[in-house]
C-alpha cells in the first residue's frame, strides 16, 4: 500500500494531484547518455484538462511514464497526493496503477477475441469500486457497439473503447499517450470530445500529450516542452470545443 510522508516534508499545493519537483530522467546508450529529463517542476491541478505540447524526443512520453507509475526517474520526485511514489515499490506501483490512473496511448492494445463490452470489462473485473462497462462505453458514445469485436470497429471507435476501458474503474487521474497520434482530423474531434466530456462530468484530472499544437487550445493549460525542459506554461482564457480546433 501506498505510504504517505509527512506534509511537512512534502512541496505544497492546495488541489494539486501531481507535484514534480526536479524530475530527472537519462538513459545509457552505448557510450552515449541520452537525458530525456533535465529537470521538470510542475503541478497538475485537481479536475483540471492539461496538454503537454512538445516535438518528438521532447520528454513529454518520458514525464507522463513516470507520472504514471510505469517508469522511475534518475533523481527528483513525484508525489501523487501526499503519497511519494519516487520510491514506491512495485507492488506500491502496481497498485497506484490499477485504483488511481487511467491510461490511454497511440494505439488501443484492445484484445481481439473479445467484444468492446468484454475489453472494458476486463478493468471493471479487478477494479474496486468501477462503473459499470455499459455505463463506460455510453459515456464515449459507444453503447451500440458494444457487442462488436475490434477488427468491427474503425480506428476511432477503437480509441474510444480504449478511453472506456480506462475510465471505467474510475481513475482521479487519466494519463493520454498521443490518443490522435493515429487518425485522421475528423475522427480525432470525436476521441477529444470523449476526453473533453469524460473531464467535464467526471471531474477527472486529465493531461493529453501531443505534438498537435491545435489541440492545445481546448486545454484548461498547456505545458510546453523542449530537449527535456519545461520551456513556457500558460493558461487558456477561453476554450475552444474540440470541433472548432485548427489541425
Amino acid at each position: 500500500m501506498l505510504q504517505d510522508t509527512p506534509t511537512d516534508k512534502n512541496p505544497t499545493s492546495n488541489d494539486a494531484v501531481f507535484r514534480v519537483r526536479g524530475l530527472t530522467k537519462s538513459y545509457q546508450m552505448g557510450e552515449v547518455q541520452v537525458d530525456a529529463l533535465r529537470g521538470i517542476d510542475l503541478d497538475l491541478h485537481r479536475g483540471e484538462f492539461t496538454v503537454l505540447l512538445g516535438a518528438s524526443g521532447s520528454g513529454k512520453s518520458t514525464l507522463l511514464n513516470i507520472l504514471g507509475g510505469l517508469d522511475t526517474p534518475t533523481t527528483g520526485s513525484v508525489y501523487y497526493r501526499e503519497h511519494d511514489i519516487t520510491h514506491a515499490n512495485e507492488a506500491e506501483l502496481t497498485e497506484y496503477r490499477r485504483d488511481h490512473v487511467g491510461f490511454v496511448f497511440q494505439f488501443y492494445n484492445l484484445i481481439p477475441s473479445l467484444t468492446a463490452l468484454e475489453n472494458v470489462a476486463v478493468v471493471t473485473e479487478i477494479a474496486k469500486s468501477p462503473m459499470k462497462p455499459e455505463e463506460a462505453l455510453a459515456l464515449v458514445g459507444l453503447q451500440n457497439r458494444m457487442h462488436h469485436f475490434p477488427a468491427q470497429l474503425s480506428g476511432g471507435e477503437q480509441q474510444r473503447i480504449a478511453i472506456a476501458r480506462a475510465i471505467a474503474k474510475k481513475p482521479e487521474v487519466l494519463l493520454c499517450d498521443e490518443p490522435t497520434g493515429a487518425l485522421d482530423s475528423k475522427t480525432g474531434i470525436v476521441v477529444l470530445e470523449a476526453l473533453q466530456r469524460i473531464n467535464q462530468e467526471l471531474g477527472t484530472t486529465t493531461a493529453v500529450i501531443t505534438h498537435n499544437a491545435g489541440i492545445a487550445q481546448m486545454a484548461n493549460r498547456v505545458v510546453h516542452l523542449a530537449d527535456g525542459l519545461i520551456s513556457r506554461i500558460y493558461t487558456n482564457e477561453s476554450l475552444v470545443s474540440p470541433d472548432q480546433l485548427s489541425w
